[in-house]
């Protein structure tokens, strides 16, 4: 069984790649396998959030990517930004992961929420794509490369410790 216990810098090229929801992305614990059969056990440490493109190092010293699986999902998009909060704001209220990009916000698949969100005046499609919703303000562990468009980083990487911008 590969073992996969370490974050390393994203390389080229890779001996493997493992594609996997998000769910199973949030994981520390995990059996699987790898697309070619080969069981995999991930052990990461506590908190450990994957996201797409992140590579991990086996025991064995190869390189596995993974990658996030396409998922049904749901696209919210409204008239002008202020509304497109609005939805925001009420998908976060019920905890619900989101995915927020430019002129949109993504969560999985739940009808019910989509019947609030048009309520809202919002349009919403059922889709299929990889899910990357955001960390949170306050989410430990894996921290986001510089740069990094989608994902801002936490809270607490904007913020030195006498309160003040960074």
């Amino acid at each position: 069984m590969l073992t996969l216990r370490q974050c390393v810098a994203a390389r080229d090229p890779v001996d493997a790649t493992l594609v996997l929801p998000f769910e199973l992305r949030q994981k520390s614990r995990l059996a699987t396998q790898l697309p070619s059969g080969e069981a995999v056990a991930v052990l990461l440490p506590r908190g450990t959030v994957l996201r797409s493109g992140n590579c991990l190092a086996a025991d064995d010293g190869r390189i596995v990517r993974v990658l996030a699986a396409h998922e049904a999902l749901m696209e919210a998009r409204c008239a002008n930004a202020d509304d497109l909060a609005r939805c925001a704001y009420h998908l976060g209220n019920r905890h619900t992961p989101v995915e927020v990009g430019a002129g949109f916000v993504r969560f999985t698949r739940d009808d019910v929420l989509a019947s609030m969100l048009r309520g809202l005046g919002a349009s919403v499609t059922a889709m299929s794509a990889p899910f990357e919703p955001e960390a949170g303000a306050y989410a430990g562990g894996h921290r986001h490369h510089a740069g990094d468009a989608t994902h801002r980083g936490i809270i607490h990487d904007m913020i030195d410790r006498a309160g003040q911008a960074k």
